[in-house]
């Protein structure tokens, strides 16, 4: 396993590790600069398959962190990737929005209600009971049913909200079928991603703040794994599991003093 010095790509989690509730944590703003202006690659990474890159990038603007839609790695993006490996230029019957929609046309993917190859379920707001009992039934007749991510629910200001987990429990319960799911903690959604900016799993690092889904699938990936503590994680959390992260950090800040200013590859 890779010293952080020997590090020379990274991967690192968006909410929890970047940001909070929209605001930028210490230390993401300076890490991202240094990043950039060391030309060291990296890929910002999230579960959430609702928003393009583009959107995301937006977002993160707005909160005051610079990252290029090409440095934003989605579930969505993921799940396209892989789709398009196994049945390039395929069909699919999505449950999802923009970033789901998006990635898989950008893919060569059709969206279609007729014979798909793929029921691909991605985080929405907008539960149709028409959409799911259609995708049930396609599923029944023999479509691959793929998941982006697996969270069962996600974070508002006004508390928790269902998502791409618990719409996909609700099709396995009514076709006894389990999804194949890309995102975290698939390491499949780290390999993909490592592919984008050719990065190998000996000298690349994950940072996040979730030991159920960053760290374990960094750790089954070959990464040299960070968890920060900015997110949902304490100690009695980490105590939990029986795997344990390379390093755990404060915080992102702690990396900013301590990474090289410029690349050491020549």
């Amino acid at each position: 396993m890779a010293r952080r010095d020997e590090i020379e790509c990274w991967l690192t989690d968006m909410d929890g590790v970047l940001v909070h509730e929209n605001h930028a944590l210490p230390g993401a703003a300076e890490l991202l600069a240094q990043w950039t202006n060391s030309e060291t690659p990296f890929l910002v990474l999230t579960n959430n398959s609702i928003f393009t890159p583009r959107d995301l990038s937006a977002r993160l603007r707005d909160s005051g962190l610079i990252v290029p839609e090409e440095r934003i790695w989605t579930s969505a993006l993921a799940t396209a990737d892989f789709c398009q490996s196994q049945i390039p230029g395929g069909s699919a019957f999505v449950i999802g929005e923009a970033g789901i929609t998006t990635a898989l046309h950008e893919a060569g993917f059709i969206m279609t209600e007729t014979n798909p190859d793929y029921v691909v379920v991605g985080e929405t707001r907008n539960y149709s009971f028409e959409a799911i009992t259609k995708a049930i039934r396609l599923i029944l007749a023999g479509a691959r049913f793929i998941a982006t991510n697996p969270d069962a629910t996600g974070p508002s200001a006004d508390g928790p909200l269902p998502a791409t987990g618990a719409i996909a429990a609700l099709i396995t319960k009514a076709t006894g079928m389990e999804p194949y799911v890309v995102g975290k903690p698939n390491p499949m959604m780290f390999r993909s991603a490592m592919n984008k900016i050719g990065a190998h799993s000996e000298n690349t690092g994950m940072i996040g703040d979730r030991m159920d889904t960053d760290i374990v699938a960094g750790i089954e990936a070959g990464l040299h794994t960070i968890l920060v503590m900015t997110g949902i994680s304490d100690q009695a959390e980490i105590n939990r599991y029986p795997f344990r992260p390379d390093e755990i950090l404060t915080g992102i800040h702690e990396l900013v003093s301590q990474e090289p200013l410029e690349s050491d590859a020549i």
